[in-house]
């Protein structure tokens, strides 16, 4: 009987093949898995299109259905789940959630953009005032929820909540409440709060969303505030090392990426960095491995081998060899954003301005395959990709499309 409880539990884990669970994929890595997309976009077909409120979180897509988040015109935030062959309404959950972002970040919205995360029973949404709800993903009840500036006495966020849950195990990874947490996924209880910091204009609240790695032995949460470039040890969240990210006002904005004993990040008109670290038994020790003056702003780098594929804040898309830190090209500008996932030998990425583009990581050119337009409406949202099966989400709605595979 045990074994059997504890079979059926571990079946509820979403895998890489099927879903695409949270921020920047199941696995956390933009990676893909599954047969290899072909050399064009021509086989490209709509399936269905759900038109929505605003919002930019990713979709999430659960084994049989996709969940979508919105800012509704009567100031309420809304979940839907939505039937995943052909985007019929199997329920939606809402709560009041909204905030009026500072004058100068206007043109990003006021609507929701933190994504999801998914575990296989459970939808955990963060909404724009910084509150938490974890719900049923098959009815859409309310399992628990946490008020961040209420329960812990922070201000609301002046841009919302920006970053999003980290799912890994039975536990969720939190930037909220101007520090970091660690929670029971079951229950929302707080294992340990940590990297706490000021509620000011330069460091309150959080753009980049966390990732976990192994970097120089330790398995370790990644977590870039706002003006620092952190390692965490998950299980106590003890502060293992800290570096200072140079940033304009604040914005540290990309997800940092591990890359052997090192780690690879971005920042908003400053330039683009590899820190390495070393340790001393228990003592982790951070240096500059380079800079580029490469530019990065919100897009996430797709690492492959030696090689990192950057999107800049002046919209073009750059490839620097780690170990030196030099660009090899640059091309002309594309969109202000893309979102890029990564399959066997290509990369599919989608430009803001509605383009979906699938180019070759070749570290010597940059070697474009096609582009097909998606969306009508500025797409924000991250690009969502399983099997054959690619989800995007614009300003105005969610579409569903196949492409066949060979």
């Amino acid at each position: 009987m045990l074994f059997l409880l504890y079979a059926d539990q571990a079946s509820l884990a979403p895998s890489p093949l099927r879903t695409w669970a949270q921020w920047r994929g199941t696995s956390r890595d933009a990676i893909s898995p599954g047969k290899p997309w072909p050399d064009n976009l021509a086989g490209l077909k709509q399936i269905w299109r759900v038109d929505l409120d605003k919002g930019y979180s990713s979709p999430i897509v659960a084994e049989d259905r996709v969940f979508v988040t919105e800012s509704t015109e009567n100031g309420n935030e809304c979940v839907r789940a939505l039937d995943r062959a052909t985007g019929r309404e199997l329920w939606r959950a809402s709560w009041k959630g909204k905030i009026s972002v500072p004058f100068y970040a206007k043109k990003s919205g006021d609507w929701i953009k933190s994504t999801p995360a998914y575990d296989g029973k459970t939808v955990y949404v963060g909404g724009m005032e910084e509150v938490l709800v974890a719900l049923d993903s098959k009815t859409g009840k309310e399992r628990w929820k946490i008020d961040f500036p209420k329960t812990f006495g922070k201000p609301k966020p002046e841009f919302g909540f920006d970053s999003s849950p980290v799912l890994d195990g039975d536990f969720l990874y939190v930037q909220a409440a101007d520090s970091t947490f660690k929670l029971k996924k079951e229950t929302g209880a707080v294992v340990w709060r940590t990297l706490e910091h000021p509620s000011d204009v330069m460091q309150a609240g959080a753009f980049s969303t966390s990732s976990i790695g192994e970097v120089a032995g330790r398995r370790q949460l990644l977590v870039q505030d706002r003006v620092k470039l952190n390692g965490v040890d998950l299980e106590t969240g003890a502060v293992l090392w800290s570096q200072e990210v140079p940033n304009f006002r604040g914005m540290n904005i990309l997800t940092p990426v591990a890359y052997k004993d090192a780690v690879f990040t971005s920042s908003y008109q400053n330039n683009t960095y590899l820190y390495r670290l070393g340790r001393e038994g228990n003592r982790f020790t951070v240096l500059e491995a380079w800079k580029n003056k490469a530019k990065g702003y919100m897009s996430g780098a797709i690492v492959i081998g030696d090689f990192a594929y950057l999107h800049l804040g002046n919209q073009r898309l750059t490839c620097i060899d780690l170990r030196t830190g030099e660009s090899t090209w640059t091309t002309t500008p594309f969109g202000q954003y893309w979102s890029m996932v990564q399959r066997e030998g290509k990369i599919l990425a989608l430009d803001e301005r509605g383009e979906l583009i699938l180019f070759r990581p070749n570290p010597e050119k940059f070697e474009m395959l096609d582009s097909k337009e998606v969306a009508k409406t500025s797409a924000w949202g991250h690009l969502a990709v399983v099997g054959d099966e690619i989800f995007v989400r614009d300003l105005a709605g969610v579409s569903a499309f196949r492409l066949p595979l060979r």
